[in-house]
């Protein structure tokens, strides 16, 4: 977790700033669409993002990367546009567009001037019920996505580890595979697969549409029954719950591919927001996690980095809002003339520490103060606003919870921090992983990892 530093003294404005109004409307059309709109008039922009209610954690074996293919063949055409159209009106108009694919959600999204929202709606509507997938364009798109994986995966040698930790991590959990699926899945794909996976998930009942900008919310509404409200639904599959099962002790994995550096992740379960039985832990959990890693003056940089200079790097992450249960993770690679032995001992202490000993007050305040600094600064972007709007709708959990987090982050106490040390960073659930490096053979590729996968 990296966070930009705030001085404290910061703190006592950013409170009325949390509180302060927001205008947020929330309506569904007759078809089943969500549709929320958040008016926000300090600049005559707006973004539109469609989010769907599927990702690689809706996918099984033999069927992963699926969501993410189907993501990369929505810009291939429909029978009103040819393959490349939408992106070129968008441009034409001056606007910009994406999509990426996660664990939980298939989103794309546009930002435009404000007069020009129709066109967003006109085009998104379209390719929800419309797209064509000719077998020719797919043929080049799977090869497109294979070397994407081998660039980002195969030959990243930090991303193959984190892959191969997934997968030790989770079981049963579909969390458990790769956004971008397995090369064989990949191998395997067909263009009806794609088509199947289309025609069950891409129905207005499995979308909901978020608009962020110079808007009004009943003009907003109205563009949106004449564009999507057309659209026939159909009934979208009930998912199972596949809640990953108990785990009963230590797992470790070693991971041995062409690398510079060794490196390490340490993985403990924890609860999600939808699961946790005492909603303060997953905000408590969130504190710990900048307790170890919340910038320059966290324990991690202060006693690993700069103190002990047992570590080059090492970092602390915890994400609450998925719709399955999560990690709470260590990472880190040593230093010069340390060993990944050395860097995990070190860890495990910070680790002991801040389940022996109650955080003070002041690191815990600083912390927070921190947190307050970077939600505040978030909400100057109309994309990342519509981004916590959609993500928390589409994974399961009301929109509200993220006017309601600074709130929740604040009323977390040093007692509540050790607590959730003690219940869930314990070596019964935890998995390592260590990336164990062999001999370079050719450069290696250093492009950034993550869950979601852009085109």
């Amino acid at each position: 977790m990296r966070r930009t530093l705030l001085a404290a003294a910061f703190c006592g404005v950013f409170p009325s700033l949390s509180l302060a109004a927001v205008t947020t409307h929330e309506f569904k059309l007759d078809n089943g669409m969500k549709v929320i709109v958040k008016e926000d008039h300090r600049a005559p922009v707006v973004v539109s993002q469609v989010w769907y209610k599927v990702g690689s954690s809706y996918e099984h074996n033999g069927t992963t990367g699926l969501s993410h293919a189907l993501e990369h063949m929505m810009f291939k055409g429909t029978k009103k546009h040819p393959p490349n159209e939408f992106s070129r009106i968008i441009s034409e108009n001056g606007g910009k567009e994406n999509a990426f694919t996660g664990e939980d959600y298939t989103t794309y999204f546009q930002q435009l001037e404000k007069s020009r929202l129709a066109i967003s709606f006109e085009l998104e509507a379209d390719r929800m019920r419309n797209i064509v997938l000719p077998p020719e364009e797919f043929a080049k798109e799977i090869k497109v996505i294979m070397e994407e994986r081998r660039m980002r995966t195969d030959d990243n040698p930090n991303a193959l580890m984190h892959e191969q930790f997934n997968a030790a991590a989770f079981v049963n959990s579909p969390y458990h595979h790769p956004v971008i699926g397995w090369m064989d899945d990949l191998e395997h794909m067909t263009v009806q697969d794609l088509r199947n996976w289309y025609q069950t998930w891409y129905t207005p009942n499995n979308a909901t549409l978020v608009v962020v900008g110079d808007v009004d919310a009943k003009e907003t509404l109205a563009l949106a029954k004449k564009y999507f409200g057309p659209l026939k639904s159909n009934p979208v599959p009930v998912v199972k719950p596949q809640q990953e099962i108990e785990q009963v002790g230590t797992r470790r994995i070693i991971v041995k591919a062409p690398a510079e550096l060794p490196s390490l992740v340490m993985g403990y379960k924890t609860p999600g927001a939808r699961s946790a039985k005492d909603v303060w832990e997953i905000y408590a959990l969130d504190m710990l996690a900048g307790i170890l890693d919340g910038g320059d003056s966290a324990r991690f940089a202060k006693n690993l980095v700069r103190g002990s200079q047992v570590a080059a790097n090492a970092g602390a992450g915890y994400d609450a809002f998925g719709r399955l249960d999560q990690l709470f993770t260590l990472d880190g690679t040593p230093a010069q003339g340390h060993t990944i032995q050395e860097l995990e001992t070190a860890l495990r202490a910070q680790v002991k520490k801040v389940r022996d000993e109650v955080v003070s007050d002041d690191e815990l305040e600083r912390v927070k103060a921190q947190v307050i600094a970077s939600k505040v600064y978030e909400r100057d972007s109309s994309f990342y606003q519509a981004m916590q709007i959609g993500m928390l709708e589409t994974v399961g959990l009301p929109w509200k919870l993220a006017d309601e987090y600074l709130d929740r982050i604040k009323a977390v106490t040093p007692q509540q921090v050790q607590q959730v040390a003690q219940k869930y960073l314990i070596d019964d659930t935890l998995t390592i992983a260590v990336l164990d490096p062999l001999p370079l053979t050719k450069p290696v590729n250093q492009m950034p990892m993550g869950g979601n996968h852009v085109r």
